[in-house]
């Protein structure tokens, strides 16, 4: 029976079909590894999922973390899910080896975590946090502070967050009011109230390191005055710090993780690297932890999309032909479920594709891919995954929009990640504002080179050159968006200037997948045909308004007055 978590197949094309991993082990950091180790931990997450975190799903969703005050209660399934995964050796299968990893390429890490993410979202946020922020501290903390701190959390004794928010500066860095005053003995003692800190709270390891940021009275002002400082729950003499929550946040989805208001009052902090540079550093922890959120994004409409993918072939109802005498057929034979598949399928599998290409070029440091393609790793997943959700809904009919089927849940679950780790309106800001123009668009080249590169692959398919006229029509744009020198005006739809790219570089990875399946036979590669075929013909269309609407520097939203609404 294929499991409805995730599709082990499809992760074996991308994997080995089209990234082709197994050359990454030519690599002295992968050399140690082979097909069967990549196998083994694919294997190993998928019997994780299925025994430890699916199970407790919608029991923590429907039980959600409490607090009396003192303690908070988390239901015991997800400690035990969080300690499965962590004596598996999984925390740190991509970590260092003299840090107790396992030096695994991220991209197959990234897809064995995809299924903890698929099985249960919640749960799988405490170990995301946890792997991203001993991941900067592994790069600029000391080694005392890896010592103390890394290496338990690899172990699973420890776990991590982030706390950059505060109520009144939200995403607004710059206005954050948490300071940290210096000591005698070279610590701090960090004083003010961060919000919306997930995992920031429990008992379910012997420690929680947070990563906080905070001012250095006398320090510069803005964003240039922030330093990054390690707070733990426990400082490591034991002694209880003044770290501490002042009640919980009830969310819409994603219930089974804590997320807290946090409370410093003179609580013990370690400094990271040099002070005042504290959003340099974090930027390592949000950049993964976006490209974090877009993979749960994914894994959330994957699973959605295999759970009405399985209910389309069981359930009977209606009939082909207006004849009473003939038998009903499943739903999946009618022409609108199949749109409502094949989207999800186009939207799942395009998403997961850029998910895992990102993760190789992390693989091979193609540091000036990876910052243009972040936002859209981030965002796009985060809307269209999102929307494959609603249609899996939408395919169930009354039974999706009832709690007793999973694919509401995975819905208001995803509904999150358009919020959090940069909105889609900040991630719009940062690839227009700030990505395509970068060391005078050296990203932007970058990725123009890879599109053509796919596109002279593709020879005379219509598919490449639908892909090249729509990606030179997005260049001209760009260069069209700038050239009138009114920043407001080209920044004004910024959003739609995201959607637009991000749909663009979705056909790309679809071209890519559609010429990796070419010239093999069976069901599966003429789905990913298919696949493919659909988004050139629905979803790349939309992006020509679009981009009309932004070479035409419309004004409307950037001229509406408060006052009209």
């Amino acid at each position: 029976m294929k499991s409805t978590i995730l599709s082990r197949r499809d992760l074996d094309f991308l994997l080995y079909e089209w990234l082709r991993v197994e050359e990454l082990t030519a690599m002295e950091r992968f050399a140690e590894h082979s097909r069967e180790t990549f196998d083994g931990v694919l294997d190993l997450c998928e019997q994780l999922a299925e025994r430890y975190f699916a199970p407790h799903n919608k029991l923590s969703d429907a039980q959600e973390p409490t607090f009396d005050g003192t303690a908070v209660t988390v239901i015991p399934e997800v400690k035990a899910a969080i300690e499965a995964f962590a004596k598996a050796d999984l925390v740190g299968m991509s970590f260092d080896a003299e840090l107790g990893g396992a030096q695994l390429p991220v991209t197959v890490a990234q897809a064995g975590f995809a299924w903890i993410s698929a099985a249960n979202t919640s749960t799988s946020g405490y170990l995301m946090l946890t792997i991203a922020n001993a991941n900067l501290i592994a790069e600029f903390g000391s080694p005392e502070q890896i010592e103390a701190f890394v290496k338990p959390m690899l172990a699973g004794r420890f776990t991590g967050t982030m706390a950059l928010s505060e109520t009144q500066a939200g995403s607004s860095l710059a206005d954050i009011t948490t300071r940290a005053e210096p000591q005698a003995d070279g610590s701090y003692r960090v004083y003010g109230t961060k919000m919306w800190i997930s995992g920031a709270e429990h008992e379910m390891t012997e420690n929680i390191v947070n990563l906080v940021l905070a001012k250095i009275p006398g320090g510069p002002a803005g964003t240039k005055g922030i330093s990054l400082f390690i707070v733990p729950k426990f400082t490591p003499d034991g002694a209880r710090n003044a770290v501490a929550i002042s009640g919980l946040n009830h969310k819409m989805g994603q219930r089974g993780i804590t997320n807290t208001v946090l409370n410093f009052d003179g609580a013990v902090g370690y400094l990271v690297g040099e002070p005042h540079r504290g959003l340099t550093y974090m930027f390592r922890m949000m950049n993964e932890a976006r490209l974090g959120v877009g993979m749960g994004a994914v894994a959330l409409g994957y699973t959605g999309y295999l759970k009405s993918l399985d209910y389309a072939r069981e359930r009977p109802q209606g009939r082909l032909v207006k004849d009473p005498s003939t038998p009903q057929v499943p739903i999946i034979a009618h022409a609108d479920v199949k749109r409502m598949l094949l989207a999800q399928k186009a939207y799942v599998e395009g998403a997961l594709g850029l998910a895992l290409y990102c993760a190789r070029l992390t693989d091979v440091g193609d540091h000036a891919l990876l910052d243009i393609l972040t936002p859209i790793a981030k965002s796009w997943p985060s809307q269209w995954c999102l929307e494959a959700n609603s249609l899996a809904i939408q395919v169930l009919g009354g039974y999706g929009y009832t709690r007793e089927y999973d694919v509401e849940q995975h819905y208001r679950d995803n509904r999150l990640n358009p919020i959090h780790e940069g909105t889609h309106g900040i991630q719009s800001l940062d690839l227009l504002g700030r990505k395509v123009t970068q060391n005078g668009g050296a990203s932007l080249t970058a990725l123009s080179e890879r599109i053509a590169e796919t596109v002279r692959a593709g020879g005379a398919d219509p598919l490449a050159a639908q892909l090249d006229a729509a990606w030179q029509r997005m260049v001209e744009v760009t260069a069209a968006m700038f050239a009138g020198g009114d920043m407001a005006a080209t920044m004004a739809n910024s959003a739609i200037y995201l959607e637009a790219f991000g749909h663009i570089v979705i056909a790309w990875i679809w071209l890519e997948q559609y010429l990796a399946a070419a010239g093999r036979d069976g069901d599966f590669y003429e789905g990913k045909r298919q696949a493919a075929r659909y988004f050139f013909r629905y979803e790349l269309p939309r992006t020509y308004p679009q981009m009309d609407l932004l070479a035409s520097l419309d004004r409307t939203t950037l001229d509406m007055q408060e006052d009209w609404f």
